[in-house]
């Protein structure tokens, strides 16, 4: 069951979804809109001192976008 990631067309609110099938009824929290577009995923893989100054960050901030939140 994989977890997927949206955002809002609406409201443009990153949200977050487990979908447990292709029926499942995806909306946002915020605006309660169903129309959301399926965003490409990140993941934080962990790193300690010898990861090198050229790791990615384990936030999930990559080109088009950050899931740090901030």
């Amino acid at each position: 069951m994989p977890i997927y990631e949206y955002i809002c067309d609406e409201c443009k609110t990153r949200y977050e979804r487990l979908v447990m099938g292709k029926n499942g009824d995806i909306f946002c929290p915020k605006c309660g809109s169903h129309k959301g577009s399926l965003q490409f995923s990140t993941f934080a893989a962990p790193h300690g001192e010898d990861s090198g100054a050229d790791a990615a960050p384990s936030c999930g901030c990559n080109p088009y976008g950050c899931g740090c939140n901030n």
